[in-house]
């Protein structure tokens, strides 16, 4: 993964000597060349707030020698402005003041190479400028977390290169080395093959507060307790990587996290290609629906997906037939980066197990009226939840996405979520079943079909013919339910209401009790309308054999959902419903 990392970073230009990395900044404090406050300057979405090779420090570097330091040119609006300080109490407000102070004190430093740094240094060293500063701050509700930097005229300072060698010679300052007369430790870089000096501490990777994260940012690689360490070696010369290998990953890693889609569960997930391909060509973004707005663009959509597809078997797209496709999910905890999945694989691998996902998540709409919209897999993740995704565990998600990647069987914990949620909802007389759930049972027993062998009799509509006990029980329940509700009307808490959830677990124990009582409805209805479901209700009876099972098991309560879904999808049809209306017109 590491290397995959790696030759990311080179292909778009991240791999940035040590002490350097891109950084994303929100505001600029713009001078002109006498140090006047011209006007203060806000990078809105869209715009170029992303400079390509800012000063950083790594975490050791920050603290060493006890001191606590701000960063260089670039740092939060509260430490370079003092604005907000004043809502701390006495020792945190000391603290920023002295990162205040240090930040100052490195400008005038580098001015020495940089001279526009001097203009800089001496704004804030005037109490009156501050003063107008963070009132223009006020006035424009920044942040006090936002970073800020300087313009002066029309260039940027962090921009140059003036003070490049001045910030190495700092950087070199900073970490405790070698004695000048001993040798340098040396071992084998992980990442490169080479001889290289062991990095003791890893640059961190940012933004994953959103996955579990520290807003300071998490690490890859760390050895932090003694229990970590073995054979006399310290901290991250467990996992030796040189210090450009290192700066090269964690600069990878923060631009893929940038670009990665939001976070579910506590996950994230981030891929990327080896050569680079056009986002209607991206079949994960077919997986996203991230390329339609309306349901005839996503249908369009994915027919240029299938065509696709077809077209790379046909030989027709050999520059993808020979890409590659890496795929990881993410989270952290404590500081530290947690890697939940990795993946890589062809790209034809990868476009065909995405199409498969849509063939094996197909199923019959609600009403009966075709095909439901091709579930993607977010809709998933939310048809399994309450409210929010947070409910769903960190590693069933990273789970899901490994399946959709490599056409993998589904993790059974996935049935027991889909019947949970099917239970409660259940209990609305009006509402079947969420369609993207059901599809995931359906896919589920697909693939487990296809991988583990048996036959596959599952298909996006009614199979009046299915083997499985468990779905004509389920057949059964939808059919008497609808008898109830075609002679009572709308009773409230019905047969379904009150009977599914052991009706699915026990149904010899409960549909046969509701079979009886059925006569009771069937009085209700006229001649015509009766027979019909007499007839109906035979018919499945007829397919059980030796009897209703007594028992079932997850794998066959999801079967019985799957019944009762499809043939109540099948009842609420046109054509049922026409069918109907005319026995019930000629009774």
């Amino acid at each position: 993964m590491l290397n995959q990392l790696a030759a990311y970073a080179h292909r778009h230009e991240l791999a940035i000597e040590p002490g350097f990395c891109p950084k994303s900044i929100r505001w600029a404090i713009w001078l002109n060349n006498a140090g006047q406050l011209i006007d203060l300057r806000e990078f809105k979405a869209g715009e170029n707030g992303d400079f390509p090779k800012c000063p950083d420090l790594r975490q050791n570097e920050m603290i060493a020698g006890g001191i606590k330091r701000s960063h260089f040119l670039i740092d939060t609006i509260e430490v370079v402005s003092l604005y907000g300080a004043e809502r701390h109490n006495d020792a945190k407000r000391i603290k920023i003041l002295a990162k205040h102070e240090y930040f100052i004190d490195l400008l005038e430093n580098a001015a020495k190479d940089c001279p526009v740094l001097g203009i800089c240094a001496r704004f804030l060293r005037n109490p009156d400028n501050l003063q107008d500063l963070q009132q223009r701050l006020a006035a424009s509700k920044a942040s006090v977390n936002d970073k800020i930097t300087f313009q002066v005229d029309s260039e940027f300072p962090v921009n140059s290169s003036a003070w490049h060698d001045w910030w190495n010679t700092f950087r070199d300052s900073l970490t405790e080395k070698p004695d000048a007369g001993g040798p340098k430790k040396l071992m084998r870089c992980f990442m490169s093959g080479k001889m290289a000096e062991p990095l003791k501490t890893h640059s961190k990777v940012k933004n994953l507060t959103s996955v579990g994260g520290q807003p300071s940012g998490c690490v890859l690689i760390g050895f932090d307790k003694d229990a970590f360490t073995s054979y006399g070696l310290a901290q991250s010369e467990n996992a030796a990587i040189s210090e450009e290998a290192a700066a090269v990953y964690v600069n990878a890693l923060n631009d893929l996290i940038q670009k990665a889609d939001k976070p579910i569960a506590g996950t994230l997930m981030i891929y990327w290609y080896k050569e680079e391909v056009a986002a209607e060509e991206d079949p994960l973004n077919w997986i996203k629906g991230v390329l339609g707005g309306s349901e005839e663009e996503e249908m369009e959509a994915l027919q240029r997906a299938r065509r696709l597809v077809t077209g790379i078997a046909e030989g027709k797209r050999p520059e993808l037939g020979t890409n590659t496709f890496y795929a990881v999910v993410i989270s952290a905890t404590g500081g530290r980066v947690m890697l939940r999945s990795w993946t890589e694989g062809s790209f034809v691998q990868l476009a065909v197990n995405v199409t498969q996902w849509f063939e094996d998540f197909a199923i019959g709409n609600r009403d009966g009226r075709g095909l439901a919209k091709d579930p993607k897999f977010y809709a998933i993740m939310y048809s399994l939840v309450r409210k929010d995704l947070s409910e769903l565990p960190p590693a069933f998600v990273a789970d899901m996405w490994k399946a959709a990647f490599s056409g993998q069987q589904f993790p059974y914990s996935a049935l027991a979520i889909a019947l949970q949620r099917i239970r409660v909802e259940i209990i609305d007389p009006d509402k079947l079943p969420n369609h993207a759930r059901m599809g995931l049972i359906k896919a589920y027993h697909v693939r487990k079909a296809r991988i583990y062998g048996g036959d596959n009799d599952l298909k996006p509509f009614l199979n009046e013919e299915h083997p499985s006990a468990a779905y004509q029980a389920g057949r059964l329940m939808a059919v008497l339910a609808a008898l109830q509700r075609t002679a009572l009307g709308d009773v409230g808490a019905g047969i379904v209401q009150r009977y599914y959830a052991a009706a699915s677990t026990t149904p010899a124990l409960i549909i046969g009790r509701l079979i009886r009582q059925s006569q009771f409805h069937l009085n209700k209805l006229n001649k015509g309308l009766a027979i019909r479901y007499e007839q109906r209700i035979s018919e499945i009876s007829a397919k059980f054999g030796d009897g209703l099972p007594k028992v079932l098991d997850p794998e066959e309560q999801s079967l019985f959902a799957l019944g009762y879904y499809q043939q109540m999808a099948d009842l609420y049809s046109g054509k049922e419903q026409a069918e109907a209306k005319e026995d019930q017109n000629n009774g």
